[in-house]
């Protein structure tokens, strides 16, 4: 085998063999070829999207779960595509059209149409490539598009079956509109967002022209007044019984509002009496049903005020609210104007302030569908990861409304509604009809509106399988095995995709939803253009790689919790790359020539030194913890497994004490030390590999542990043997105990050398006075390797060893010294530590004083005084330290 270059190429290195993966069809599914089906659907990004941090780690972690599945021999399909997304491609092509001078009305439907497809084309893919270097493994021979002919066939017969069902309706109602979208949005896509307005305390006069008998009213709104039929007030609030039967009369427009009175209304709000707008507000719309009020629309589709208005007209609605405001002022109605803080909803795509609006539109109804989705959840046939998240779910569900699915856009599913012009029939169906089917009249039109870009992704995990027509690959890998997903699509697609499932399928979609957090800023910010605070998942790849994009991301993602990155972090991942590729080279060193990758039955037990015997133990330790993270979902945990094992134990440690058998004239020892190396970092490689696959195919065969054609990918995923099973191998626990006591010994006699300042690189000399005689008998066997890791030139082991003021440390295995005559200058030493020991002191007079001021503690936020005290306690501790350092120094003259 060619010898490893002395720095890892990782850009040469993950070109290299995602290029070979795909020629060799590494990723392919085949629903024939063995093995219980494992299946993640990815969560289709926008095709108008590209890579950011948030797809990378929802993908590094779907990767990670196909790649360990795969590795247990599952038949593992990970089924990847894109969504059309509706609103956000169409706003793209309309900005590219607008720079032509051109708006869609001047293409017309059919032609814009025809150029989002082939803005599709051109721009469509950009995040699938991308998706490829981060390493993703889909079976990219199934891509699907949420407009592809599969998956619009699909679409079609839900919303026939449904409409015939009567679970799809339509009807006028108050939906949330964008102005600037020009278009309907679900209770999903209408974001609340905490906004600092006011609230404008108004005066409905008596009657006409009169300025003190009015009534007060209170609204956030003042330019839907114009749109007023009534005001309402509670029937139990006493202050406004002698109203019953009276009228108001609107201010502007002089229109008589009569008094009606809704137990919705709550008495506290403002002044207990509320104005009732049906054509602007939800809830006045359910007030004029019930009390028979015709609703007035005073606003245009693009927010402007219509003719309704009066003398608003045409003005834009902010402006009216401005205007009518200084008007109302002028004619003494308004009683004050006071602060208000509350949620206004934006839309999810453009930020625009959404406005309540009477429209005809279509809608599912949701209840029916609900039911099972809610049951499924309750009766443990679906788990979400975090289970607190179970909660959330279901209280969504149990008091979900009715969804708003046409849009008033053209790119997207057309609605397949037609009206027969001749004879006033309505009916859906699949494909394009060619006549009435109940007149027979050529006559007809199809609805003019689109579906929600969610009505396509809630079919996600069976329409990409081929349904409604029933197949193989449908019946072998679904239901899916796992979703990986944010929260804030819970309601958006999760439970929607539950409730098809049930609906449509006769089972859950999916068993396990795990829920990862939002990555932020490492200030906690939501990361933005505006904010300046982006990193860019591309721009880590080109300057670390994608295996330590993947590594870092995944050591600080904890289950359910919010991801705090910054551009360092991923230095961790590309300095454990750099330790494993050295680690790598070392083994090739020393191994002259690729030993292939050793059985454990390999080992001769007699030759099983005790370093030998731990690093083993370890390992399967490793392969136990792994296994669990995996299947519990815990993949930071997974990563500082590995990482502690492979930095820590493997490298540091064992191939540290390695190094006196490779390097010593014993070649059967020798033998079985390389056997042991490769044994482990082999394995080592395999646990790895979901989370850094280029670097671990590489290693694996640069060092000759497959053959060419193979991979690491398809490399059984090992079973972990506890100690009694490694007992069989000659593998003592007693003696895997002592090794990790060797360890705390040995940093015992490091952090000696480090506390008073005597350099790594001289040789010294140590006495050790063993806790009892079985410990003296274990550390006089291993004196070679105790003395050659704590760099010592000589090595005294002494049960009875009576020391005079000399410098020590307490290990598990017993005391440590070191004679320190001439190693350091003792009055200048005591020197040093007596100064640190004067600034420790007064750093922990200053905290003390601050965390004993009452002001301090009572007015600083928790988190600040609680990192006062940690500052204390290490303080604290720091000195302590500093006067035992100083207590143990030789007397001078003595």
């Amino acid at each position: 085998m060619p010898a490893l270059d002395k720095t890892y190429d990782a850009q040469k290195v993950e070109d290299f063999w995602y290029t070979r993966w795909l020629e060799q069809q590494a990723f392919r599914a085949e629903a024939g070829r063995g093995g219980a089906p494992y299946t993640i659907v990815i969560p289709p990004p926008n095709v108008t999207g590209i890579l950011h941090m948030g797809h990378a780690l929802n993908v590094t972690i779907q990767d990670i779960l196909i790649r360990w599945r795969r590795m247990q021999g599952r038949n593992t399909l990970w089924l990847p595509g894109t969504d059309h997304a509706g609103i956000a491609t169409q706003n793209v092509v309309e900005t590219a059209l607008r720079k032509e001078g051109k708006t869609r009305a001047d293409l017309g439907r059919a032609e814009f149409v025809k150029r989002v497809w082939e803005w599709r084309a051109q721009y469509g893919s950009t995040i699938i490539q991308q998706l490829k270097k981060l390493g993703a493994s889909c079976d990219w021979a199934r891509e699907r598009f949420t407009m592809d002919e599969g998956l619009s066939a699909a679409v079609a017969e839900v919303f026939v079956r449904l409409y015939n069902k009567k679970l799809i309706y339509r009807g006028n109602y108050i939906i949330n509109w964008c102005p600037r979208c020009h278009t309907a949005l679900s209770d999903e896509e209408s974001v609340h967002v905490t906004t600092n307005g006011n609230l404008y305390y108004l005066r409905y006069p008596l009657k006409k022209g009169q300025k003190k008998n009015a009534l007060v009213v209170a609204t956030t709104r003042p330019e839907t007044l114009l749109g007023d039929v009534a005001v309402a007030v509670n029937p139990r609030d006493e202050r406004f019984a002698q109203l019953k039967g009276q009228q108001f009369f609107l201010p502007v427009l002089d229109r008589p509002l009569k008094v009606v009175e809704d137990d919705f209304v709550d008495p506290k709000f403002g002044t207990g009496a509320v104005k009732v707008t049906p054509a602007h507000d939800a809830n006045d719309f359910e007030i004029g049903q019930r009390h028979g009020l015709t609703p007035v629309n005073v606003m245009n589709p693009d927010g402007t005020m219509n003719e309704n208005a009066g003398p608003y007209r045409g003005l834009d609605r902010f402006e009216c609210r401005r205007r009518i405001v200084e008007d109302l002022k002028k004619q003494l109605l308004v009683e004050k104007i006071e602060p208000y803080t509350h949620a206004v909803g934006q839309c999810y795509r453009c930020h625009t302030v959404i406005e309540p609006r009477l429209s005809l539109q279509w809608f599912v109804r949701m209840k029916p569908l609900a039911r099972p989705a809610i049951e499924a959840v309750k009766a443990g046939q679906i788990q979400f990861v975090p289970e607190r998240w179970t909660k959330v779910y279901l209280d969504w569900m149990e008091n979900i409304r009715d969804w708003c699915i046409s849009r008033q856009i053209w790119w997207g599913h057309r609605i397949p509604v037609y009206y027969c012009q001749a004879g006033g029939h309505e009916w859906a169906q699949q494909d394009q009809p060619v006549a009435c089917p109940q007149c027979g009249s050529k006559n007809f039109q199809q609805d003019e509106d689109v579906l929600d870009t969610w009505f396509s992704s809630w079919l996600w995990p069976f329409s990409t399988l081929g349904w409604p027509t029933a197949n193989n690959d449908l019946a072998f890998y679904y239901p899916t095995a796992t979703l990986v997903t944010a929260p804030e699509i819970i309601f958006f697609w999760v439970a929607r995709m539950i409730m098809a499932g049930l609906e449509f399928m006769g089972a859950v979609p999916f068993r396990t939803v795990y829920i990862h957090g939002t990555v932020r800023d490492d200030v906690g910010r939501k990361m933005s253009k505006s904010l300046g605070n982006i990193i860019d998942p591309l721009t880590v790849i080109k300057d670390f790689s994608a295996d330590a994009l993947r590594f870092s991301l995944i050591m600080v993602t904890a289950v359910g919790q919010d991801i705090y990155l910054a551009r360092e972090h991923f230095e961790v991942g590309r300095n454990f790359l750099t330790k494993l590729w050295n680690a790598a080279r070392f083994l090739q060193g020393h191994a002259q020539g690729a030993p292939g990758w050793p059985a454990a039955t390999s080992f001769r037990s007699d030759l099983l030194t005790p370093d030998d015997q731990h690093i083993l133990a370890r390992l399967h330790e490793a392969i136990a913890q792994c296994t669990e993270n995996l299947e519990r979902c815990r993949f930071n945990d997974l990563a500082k497994n590995l990482y502690e094992f492979v930095w820590r134990q493997f490298c540091d440690w064992y191939l540290e004490s390695a190094k006196i058998a490779l390097n010593g004239a014993d070649q059967a020892r020798r033998a079985q030390t390389l056997l042991v190396m490769h044994y482990v970092f082999g394995h080592a490689l395999i646990l790895l590999h979901p989370i850094i696959p280029f670097i671990t195919e590489e290693l694996w065969h640069a060092l000759g542990y497959g053959e060419q054609a193979d991979s690491i990918m398809t490399v059984p995923w090992p079973k972990a043997l506890d100690l009694d099973e490694l007992g069989k191998w000659g593998i003592n626990g007693r003696l895997v105990a002592y090794v990790e006591d060797k360890h705390d010994l040995i940093r015992v006699g490091r952090t000696l050398r480090a506390d008073y300042g005597i350099s790594p690189a001289l040789k010294i000399h140590y006495v050790i006075r063993p806790e009892s005689a079985g410990i003296a008998r274990l550390l006089q066997e291993d004196a070679a390797a105790i003395g050659f890791l704590l760099r010592a030139e000589s090595l005294t082991i002494d049960p009875d060893f009576q020391p005079v003021r000399m410098i020590n440390g307490l290990s598990k295995l017993g005391a440590v010294f070191i004679p320190i005559q001439g190693l350091i200058d003792v009055p200048a030493e005591s020197k040093r530590l007596n100064a640190q020991l004067a600034k420790a002191c007064a750093e922990l007079a200053a905290v003390t004083r601050k965390l004993e001021s009452v002001g301090f503690v009572r007015k600083a936020p928790p988190e600040v005084v609680e990192q006062q005290r940690e500052r204390k306690r290490e303080i604290q501790a720091k000195c302590e330290k500093l006067r035992r350092l100083i207590e143990v120094l030789p007397v001078e003259g003595k």
